[in-house]
């Protein structure tokens, strides 16, 4: 097998810029769905069945784009034509759900709107964003590799600090962010649609820019075919989901492990922190009030805060000479910070726990492909097994989204007890770190 090349920092900038647009339209969707749902009419306890659409186009796109991509060959690329039509559908979707409340429909009709329009969006996101990561698993060497994936994990952030304060800024330009009951206010609509044009321009840019190998450099470099480009579609293409989950290194079920507490803390965050952060600071309860409309703006400025602090703690993360430890006080720091919560009543003290939020996201961005892909080297089916990882994201965003409302019930209704729950979950994760063996070359 060939050894990759290295690559300029510019070269690998441009594998994962397009990123950025994609994270835009992730980061809206992220800060505002509860806030969307909530002001169309839903009850707080059903608040997290909507939250299963995202993990569950998650864990049945990216397998299939992973798959059909390891043996897609065009002159546009091998990864990029699904990263581009991902992008086209994402863009005609986030100029829809916004407005699924200004279409004069009844209450259940326009959450059924809402719904179906929040299943194409998460189709499509999915769609555009995996591509990216086999990318750099195709063309970047083990020794790049932590480069690359921490160029992309920078990336990810800098979009979603742009992504959550599109409402709170529009809001300050004199947009309205407050509407008739059932209506979404104009600055988040009008973020979508800003949202959806840098995405495509993103995405316009990556396509331009990156030059992906032909069949036989990629056989050549990835070690999966010796002869002809035949022999790399046969070996590529033949890819058995079972057969593969069944041969899967073990690094790849430990990190999974890792990652099911993780995601589930986080889903809890993307789904309660709205309502928690609008009783525990603005004192309110009514979806349809100006409070709560100004609790989810400074709810997207929070979640900048801790995209910020993931920037930050990205930067710090190689500097670890032991990875698993950083690893695990990442999601130590995360835990903390979603324990502290609830018992902060000023608005501008919360930007603390979510700085130490951020920390547990930078290391769940970075170092889980990082373990895997170098787990993964010699295997083939680079696309296939990246895809299927995904589930380790998808499945436990799922489990946590059918049981949030009987958790919400059990610790008392209030949707600010959810972060603790979070916090313990992020603590147990950190604890699973240190069953991972690290395959280093």
């Amino acid at each position: 097998m060939k050894q990759k090349p290295d690559l300029s920092f510019w070269n690998l900038w441009n594998l994962s810029f397009g990123f950025f647009g994609v994270q835009i339209a992730y980061a809206l969707q992220s800060a505002n769905i509860s806030r969307i749902f909530q002001t169309l009419g839903a009850d707080p306890h059903d608040l997290s069945f909507f939250w299963i659409l995202p993990p569950l186009m998650g864990i049945l796109v990216q397998p299939i784009v992973g798959t059909l991509s390891d043996k897609t060959w065009t002159r546009f690329g091998r990864r990029i034509p699904y990263l581009f039509v991902g992008a086209l559908v994402a863009v005609l979707v986030m100029c829809l759900l916004p407005n699924a409340g200004s279409f004069q429909l009844t209450v259940g009709a326009a959450l059924i709107f809402g719904l179906c329009a929040l299943m194409f969006l998460d189709t499509s996101i999915n769609m555009a964003m995996q591509p990216f990561k086999m990318l750099v698993g195709d063309m970047v060497n083990e020794k790049q590799k932590a480069k690359a994936y921490s160029i992309q994990s920078f990336l990810c952030n800098a979009g979603s600090v742009v992504g959550y304060l599109f409402p709170f800024f529009f809001t300050f330009l004199g947009i309205a962010n407050e509407a008739p009951k059932g209506i979404v206010p104009d600055s988040v609509i009008w973020s979508f649609y800003i949202g959806a044009a840098i995405l495509i321009l993103c995405v316009i840019y990556t396509t331009m820019k990156v030059k992906e190998w032909n069949p036989q450099e990629y056989a050549e470099y990835n070690g999966v075919a010796k002869d002809s480009e035949n022999d790399s579609e046969k070996s590529e293409g033949s890819a058995n989901w079972f057969v593969l989950l069944k041969n899967a290194p073990s690094t790849f079920w430990k990190v999974g492990l890792v990652q099911f507490f993780c995601w589930a803390a986080f889903l809890y965050m993307w789904t309660y922190t709205t309502g928690a952060i609008a009783e525990t600071v603005w004192g309110s309860t009514d979806s349809a009030s100006s409070e709560f409309q100004a609790a989810g703006n400074w709810v997207g400025v929070l979640f900048a805060v801790q995209a910020v602090g993931s920037v930050i703690w990205a930067a710090v993360l190689p500097q670890f000479k032991n990875t698993k430890v950083a690893y695990s006080l990442s999601l130590v720091l995360g835990g903390i910070g979603f324990a502290m919560v609830p018992f902060i009543s000023d608005q501008y003290v919360l930007f603390v726990p979510f700085v130490l939020i951020g920390c547990a996201w930078a290391a769940m961005l970075a170092m889980p492909f990082t373990f895997v892909t170098n787990a993964l080297q010699g295997y083939g089916h680079m696309g296939a097994y990246l895809g299927l990882f995904n589930g380790t994201i998808c499945v436990p965003q799922i489990v946590a989204a059918l049981v949030g409302g009987i958790i919400l019930h059990a610790v008392g209704s209030h949707q600010y007890s959810m972060m603790i729950v979070a916090g313990v979950l992020l603590l147990i994760g950190s604890a699973c770190v240190f069953v991972i063996r690290d395959k280093k070359k």
